[in-house]
């Protein structure tokens, strides 16, 4: 089913359409400077939100940098060439030359900090994983006493970001290290490098499940994403690229690719605590899949396994590292970040990460989805049921550009309720926003320019009006 075939047809967007896009826009813009303005009469009255420019984790710092101009020559080449470009060019020049778009925008929006304060230093911050970079001698050492230096207020307490996350995350920059690429500016540069893959990624994936002609509509809003504020310079950014990539290649053809994939994916595990919710997006891809689905799916389930099993082996355990993160979260600002703010503030700091396209989008690719959703239902309940689509069958009916947003929206949803993700989500959910971005494929193309031009905006007002350096 081409979900973008009545968008083609049309000579021009129904007015109707119009405006609940700009309605949505509204319900944002309100939904932003409400979390705003609560956060900064919080912040007046003492709670502790810990967080100066709530709901970013950010100070209020007015201010201009070296990549002020770069930003602004990197959207005008976008928004004036590259939104026509993107959907003529052949499609290895197209991803390479989208690739390094996306590297430009994300160090153009990093300079506007300043090189050393936005780029060279981002990483040397005690909270940081390189700070324990020099104390692991002993990786196998590590790993097997990794647990047991999660909760605070002991002797050798892991820091802030490594006693969050699982090993893997560390073992990132451990490993960075070992190859000769150890320090602040090739940590960052890894970061930035690593997490514009995304903007390869992400069309490949849509590209391999049928959905081309979508792939090359939202590639320019990969590119353009005000997230890349967090890419450059955080390992978020790392972690993106690596969901992204196992994603994709489970996606495309062959069991070796969706084996590999399965890897990747179960070392994303090893990330982060919350990537279990990539699962949800793993599954939608496999399920979209026109070729071998079960075997691919077999074969990832084994390569995750085998990530597994190796750690567990090593001497770490998962799950007893889940539970004493969550003990170790309530012993920081988490005790004091009121839930009742962030679970919807978070959805404000989602939109400053996704940019005012989201809200649009989604509401679009909800509609595309209730037909094909009440056609199954009709058919499931009619005499005529075995004759109709059933099960993965009819999941693949409503395509990716509609199962892969939503299964984002879930994820995200489930990460935002569980009370876990108390603020700091511009950069923590960084993994699920291109996948939420793949909902502007049901954006008609006489709109698109003016959305872009929507996201650079935001990216520029976020990255000159607030200092994101944590």
């Amino acid at each position: 089913m081409n979900v973008l075939a009545p968008l083609r047809r049309g000579p021009a967007v129904p007015a109707r359409r119009v405006e609940a896009d700009l309605v949505v826009l509204g319900v944002e813009v309100a939904l932003v400077a409400a979390a705003v303005a609560v956060g900064l009469l919080l912040n007046a009255r003492g709670v502790g939100l810990h967080a100066d420019a709530a709901p970013l984790y950010a100070s209020w710092r007015p201010h201009l940098g070296w990549g002020t101009p770069a930003a602004l020559l990197v959207a005008a080449g976008v928004l004036g060439w590259g939104v026509r470009w993107a959907r003529t060019a052949g499609w290895g020049r197209l991803l390479v030359a989208a690739y390094l778009a996306a590297v430009g925008w994300t160090m153009s929006l990093a300079l506007v900090d300043g090189w050393s304060a936005g780029f060279t230093r981002r990483l040397t911050a005690q909270a940081e994983y390189l700070h324990e970079v020099p104390r692991v001698t002993d990786i196998t050492a590590m790993l097997a006493g990794f647990s047991a230096r999660i909760l605070d207020f002991q002797p050798d307490a892991w820091s802030t970001h490594t006693a969050g996350h699982p090993p893997g995350a560390l073992l990132v920059f451990v490993g960075l290290d070992r190859i000769g690429l150890g320090g602040p500016t090739l940590a960052a540069l890894a970061c930035v490098l690593v997490g514009a893959t995304v903007t390869v990624w992400v069309p490949v994936t849509l590209r391999a499940l049928g959905a081309g002609e979508a792939a090359r509509s939202v590639l320019p809003f990969l590119v353009l994403l005000p997230g890349a504020i967090w890419v450059g310079v955080s390992a978020d950014g790392i972690f993106a690229g690596v969901v992204a990539a196992g994603l994709a290649l489970l996606a495309v053809r062959g069991l070796v690719a969706a084996a590999v994939g399965g890897l990747l994916l179960g070392f994303a595990l090893y990330l982060s605590y919350g990537f279990v919710l990539v699962g949800i997006l793993a599954l939608a891809v496999g399920l979209l899949r026109p070729q071998q689905r079960w075997p691919a799916l077999f074969v990832a389930l084994v390569g995750a396994g085998t990530v597994v099993a190796t750690f567990t082996l090593a001497g770490f355990w998962w799950l007893d590292g889940y539970h004493l993160v969550v003990e170790r979260y309530h012993q920081g600002w988490a005790a004091d970040r009121p839930y009742g703010y962030w679970v919807w503030a978070n959805v404000a700091a989602l939109l400053l990460c996704g940019g005012p396209v989201l809200g649009p989008a989604l509401r679009r690719t909800a509609l595309a989805a209730a037909g094909p959703a009440r056609a199954v239902a009709t058919r499931w309940r009619g005499p005529d049921r075995a004759a109709g689509l059933t099960g993965p069958d009819a999941l693949r009916g409503t395509g990716p550009t509609v199962l892969l947003p939503l299964a984002a929206v879930l994820a995200v949803g489930a990460a935002d309720l569980s009370g876990l993700s108390k603020a700091e989500v511009e950069r923590i959910w960084l993994p699920f926003v291109a996948w939420l971005l793949v909902a502007a494929a049901h954006l008609p193309p006489p709109a698109q320019r003016v959305w872009l031009a929507g996201q650079v905006v935001t990216a520029l007002a976020v990255s000159h009006l607030l200092w994101t350096v944590s």
